[in-house]
């Protein structure tokens, strides 16, 4: 997965929070805010991983 991919899914995650948070908390169907902020977390740190590697790889290939 691309991280511009992942880099979408968060803020996607970040505007249902907002949107659970302008309804007071409450939903219908979906996980709570505490929920999408762990997912969050873990594409950010996906995201690292991945750029992490990239930055490893481009350093074996400049050399």
């Amino acid at each position: 997965m691309r991280v511009s991919s992942m880099t979408d899914i968060i803020l996607m995650k970040l505007l249902r929070v907002k949107q659970i948070e302008d309804n007071k908390g409450k939903t219908l169907s979906s996980e709570g805010v505490r929920a999408n902020y762990q997912d969050m977390i873990n594409y950010s740190v996906f995201c690292l991983i991945l750029l992490n590697g990239q930055d490893s790889s481009n350093q074996k290939q400049a050399s």
